[in-house]
């Protein structure tokens, strides 16, 4: 079999003589410990150094893109196609799949593959005559940054990566922020408790400790440009009868220094902010229009980059971010999760909890949109974002006014007519009314006849004692 191996300063093909010891990979390496053993091994069948730096650089370019470069093509042709029946070893798998499929040509990538590579890179200089280790090395050193200047000059996520640095770094500066600003608060409020239930806003009680210090010192500073007078007057009269404890001025050094840091922070994560906010609207406008600059670029340092993002269907860009609740989901064969980090978008956060779940199915289908255009498309407007954002608005107004007249009544639910409902009433049968034929009449019982003609005495007596 052959060996191909393209150094940054030439191309050479090598023989392996002897393969049965290629297939021991673990003690490949002992075969490349000195220059006489190497030979042993592998001999040199075809060298040629590139002519100059932008050769060099072309070759390296279509390698690191996987492509086959002429001067790459002319060589195997030349010395590959008598013994086609051999296997060519490369160290890069889509340059050995491009190989086959432009000139037909077996080639193989494997463990045993990398570990003879690795051992002849390490006896180079003794497989190959008139390569001083000096000048490869200078050689190798301007060639790489050529290579790299190529690299960010043409790299499609060259941006990209901004703008994850940046996000990651905001959040990292608002988590830290908030450690240190809960500490002062906790270290000052020994001191004057009462400062903090009446500066709520972290960065002016920030300042404002700062600049006074002691407590006693309220009294005679004069802090408006930082309070209102409202406010101020309330610090003052609250510092003469506060209940904190005494504290050495020390400690009150060490609480300036540490609000410094928190005033300092803050300032840079605000130019942080519109740093990230420029480069949101410069490298992808229509997606920053429709969730805004914070939740889009959070979307694309989870995916990756732009490209990555882009590559992604609707229904994946909605629960980006919720992969643990989704999986958990799956797993227990529950409900799977609606939204992930697109429900931070405003657009979401404004509408009512009924009707979060279809505007962000749609929000996210909208926004898959847009960023395929940010990312594969020539025009750097933003009007197809802005265009998206108005249907999603558009719609997200259609469900709240459904929902409201629904509640008032007001529309076609005014001309709906009531459904019908019979009201049921229980009857008895009355057996009386089924015959028409006159009924006997029925024998009075001897109590009723005893009863009856005791009344009528009754009565004429009482006619008798009327009369008389």
């Amino acid at each position: 079999s052959l060996s191909l191996s393209l150094s940054l300063s030439h191309i050479s093909c090598l023989q392996v003589l002897n393969e049965k010891k290629l297939q021991e990979v673990d003690s490949l390496w002992k075969e490349f410990e000195t220059p006489e053993k190497a030979n042993k091994i592998v001999k040199l069948k075809h060298f040629e150094k590139f002519q100059d730096t932008t050769e060099a650089l072309a070759a390296s370019t279509a390698l690191v893109e996987g492509k086959l470069s002429k001067n790459l093509k002319k060589i195997l042709k030349k010395i590959v196609a008598k013994d086609a029946h051999e296997q060519l070893a490369v160290a890069d798998a889509k340059l050995g799949g491009v190989i086959k499929d432009k000139l037909n040509l077996s080639c193989i990538h494997s463990p045993m593959v990398t570990e003879l590579m690795r051992g002849i890179r390490s006896q180079i200089e003794g497989l190959i005559t008139g390569l001083p280790s000096r000048e490869m090395a200078a050689m190798c050193l301007g060639l790489a940054h050529s290579l790299s200047r190529y690299k960010l000059k043409f790299s499609p996520d060259k941006v990209d990566t901004m703008i994850v640095q940046a996000i990651s770094l905001l959040d990292d500066l608002d988590k830290e922020l908030n450690n240190y600003i809960m500490r002062c608060r906790e270290w000052y409020g020994w001191h004057f408790p009462e400062l903090g239930k009446i500066i709520t806003d972290n960065l002016t009680y920030c300042k404002c400790v700062r600049k006074v210090g002691d407590r006693r010192n309220f009294a005679s500073s004069d802090v408006s440009d930082i309070l209102s007078e409202e406010i101020e007057e309330d610090v003052k009269a609250a510092a003469e009868i506060s209940m904190g404890t005494e504290v050495s001025e020390e400690d009150i050094n060490n609480i300036i220094h540490l609000c410094d840091q928190v005033i300092e922070i803050s300032e840079y994560r605000t130019q942080l902010y519109d740093y990230l906010k420029n480069r949101m609207m410069a490298i992808a406008p229509n997606l920053t229009v429709m969730v805004g600059e914070l939740v889009g670029a959070r979307l694309i340092a989870h995916a990756g980059s732009l490209l990555n993002l882009a590559k992604h269907p609707a229904s994946t860009v909605q629960i980006l971010g919720a992969e643990k609740a989704l999986f958990r989901a799956l797993k227990t064969k529950r409900d799977t999760p609606k939204f992930g980090l697109i429900y931070h978008a405003s657009l979401v956060g404004q509408t009512t909890a009924k009707n979060k779940g279809k505007i962000s199915r749609m929000l996210a289908a909208k926004t898959a949109l847009t960023i395929r255009y940010d990312a594969l498309g020539d025009d750097t407007s933003a009007e197809m974002g802005a265009e998206n954002r108005l249907k999603v608005e558009t719609r997200l107004r259609h469900l709240e006014e459904r929902g409201i007249r629904r509640i008032s009544g007001t529309g076609k639910a005014l001309a709906r007519a009531d459904k019908y409902q019979n009201k049921s009433e229980v009857k008895i049968y009355d057996p009386s009314g089924d015959s028409t034929l006159p009924t006997a009449p029925k024998k009075r019982k001897i109590q009723e006849v005893e009863d009856q003609e005791a009344g009528v005495a009754v009565k004429a007596k009482k006619l008798k004692t009327e009369t008389k």
